[in-house]
């Protein structure tokens, strides 16, 4: 299963860090786990089946040659000591699978094959077993003493063994012994030794299936990572060569069915959205003729709108103000369907940031409107388009807001001119509107040009434009959507005072010169745009 990547198109992602516990690792140390609980197991069972049969072997090889031992035992009654004696030692010196120590007990009569003639390695348990009325079978115990394994075997004389009594009647004489297990001891901890081991090469061994269980994991898993890398930076048409019937070839045949459905979905959205755009951009052009017509006409009939009675001239003047924002409205599709497709150009001079903005409420007959602009800020700016900024965020200002709609202009970063504005402005703003996570919707250039022009030499820093009113603010819900082409603020009004396009077109021009505008309410009231555009 290969990710297939469209050539020519962008970088490949770079290759990340591999992470301590990432997929690989949990893949190993499962692996690894499984195979160190298989060994621990195998070997455990292993080792409980040995012991078992070791210490089973000794054991039955002891307590039958022992029985055969006693049933021999020539001792006539009442016991000897001498004679009884060197019996044991006759007995302790057959002893299988290694030689015993011998004790027996008649009565208050001790006697051993050793020095001592009673041994502490005897349980209570055992001698009572062994002298039970009527016991003629013997009877054998494991214990351990001072860390030492021992096996003990009790084997009762029955008259059957001497002359002229009956058979299977207990004598009274019972005899005991004792036999070290300290050599199978040893023989089960070494190979409890051998297993462990033998577990650690097993467990290196376990790496490297591991190893290669895991990269071919992985392998679908990377490649499915970067083709969705690869669709998420636009290349929709990124497919994964699957192969196999495993599951991770299923999940690579749904990711090509579904990239597939994503970009069939994407191709028609893109398409009628070019379809749109072209349809405006067609409408506004076929009408623009006719319209320049209908203006002419109008204007005549203005002219004439005194000579004409009461009615008819309110029917003129009100034909005249409709093609006039129909008109407004053809400009402002044509200018949106120049930034749609990527046409619209940006022709800068140097010019004096605070005379452009006079000029521009000068031009518009916007005398009430207060301005205070710090003198001798030089920018490069597109005076036509600086022109549009500044005519619709004053005009949006007047229309929604309250007066005094307030203008101020001044530069911030090292080149800063000084002066006594830029303070006012940079007080203006704190409150609410410097949380522009929350009630802020700023506007910035996702296409190249955000970064200072290139040219302009050691100029770091920002002319700062700020139109204020003191109306009511704009809604919490309204601030991220103020930029929308066509948004409308109240859903009951059928039609907006303006065109609708005022500031997307505002946003575009400001992306246009590598700046960005910000919507935002006053601490005090009112509502106020920021534009920054390097200068």
């Amino acid at each position: 299963m290969k990710a297939h990547v469209p050539g020519g198109v962008g970088r490949p992602p770079r290759r990340r860090r591999p992470r301590p516990f990432g997929l690989r690792t949990r893949l190993v140390l499962a692996f690894l786990l499984v195979a160190a609980v298989g060994c621990g197991t195998t070997a455990a069972l292993t080792y409980r089946a040995a012991r078992t049969a070791i210490l089973e072997q000794t054991q039955d090889t002891a307590v039958s040659a022992f029985r055969q031992q006693v049933e021999t035992l020539n001792i006539q009654l009442p016991v000897d000591h001498d004679g009884l004696r060197n019996e044991l030692q006759r007995i302790a010196r057959q002893g299988k699978p290694r030689p015993w120590r011998v004790y027996a007990e008649y009565g208050t009569l001790r006697v051993s094959s050793t020095e001592r003639p009673e041994s502490s390695v005897l349980s209570p348990e055992l001698r009572r077993r062994a002298t039970a009325a009527g016991t003629t079978h013997g009877s054998f115990q494991r214990v351990v003493k001072d860390g030492t394994p021992y096996l003990t075997v009790a084997v009762p004389a029955v008259f059957g063994n001497f002359r002229g009594y009956p058979e299977s009647r207990p004598t009274g004489l019972v005899v005991y012994a004792v036999m070290d297990l300290g050599v199978e001891e040893a023989n089960i901890e070494a190979m409890l030794l051998a297993a462990r081991d033998g577990a650690l090469p097993a467990l290196l061994v376990a790496l490297v299936p591991a190893l290669l269980a895991a990269r071919g994991v992985l392998r679908p898993v990377r490649e499915l990572r970067l083709a969705a890398h690869s669709m998420g930076r636009g290349r929709l048409d990124t497919r994964i060569h699957a192969k196999g019937s495993d599951e991770l070839a299923d999940l690579a045949r749904t990711f090509n069915e579904s990239a597939a459905e994503l970009e069939r979905s994407v191709t028609e959205l893109r398409r009628a959205e070019a379809r749109a755009r072209r349809f405006a951009s067609d409408v506004s052009h076929e009408l623009r003729t006719p319209l320049a017509g209908m203006l002419a006409v109008t204007e005549v009939l203005d002219e004439d709108a005194g000579t004409l009675d009461p009615d008819t001239a309110r029917a003129v003047r009100l034909i005249s103000a409709e093609t006039g924002k129909l008109a407004v409205l053809v400009e402002d599709l044509m200018e949106i369907s120049r930034f749609d497709a990527r046409a619209a150009e940006l022709h800068t001079d140097e010019v004096d940031a605070a005379e452009m903005v006079r000029k521009t409420l000068q031009n518009r007959h916007w005398h009430q409107v207060v301005t205070e602009c710090t003198d001798g800020i030089r920018a490069r700016l597109d005076p036509r388009r600086f022109d549009v900024v500044v005519a619709n965020l004053v005009g949006n200002a007047l229309r929604h807001g309250a007066q005094p709609v307030t203008v101020r202009v001044y530069a911030e970063g090292a080149d800063a001119p000084p002066g006594p504005d830029a303070r006012q402005g940079k007080d203006a703003r704190q409150g609410k509107d410097a949380r522009q996570g929350k009630d802020a919707r700023q506007g910035t250039d996702p296409r190249p040009g955000t970064d200072p022009r290139p040219g302009e030499g050691t100029r770091t820093g920002i002319l700062v434009t700020e139109v204020a009113d003191r109306g009511p603010g704009i809604p919490e819900d309204v601030l991220p959507h103020v930029f929308d082409r066509f948004y409308k603020a109240d859903a009951a009004r059928t039609r907006s005072a303006g065109s609708g396009l005022g500031l997307a077109i505002t946003l575009e021009n400001v992306r246009l010169h590598g700046g960005t505008v910000v919507a935002a309410n006053r601490p005090d009231g009112g509502a106020v745009f920021t534009v920054r555009i390097p200068l």
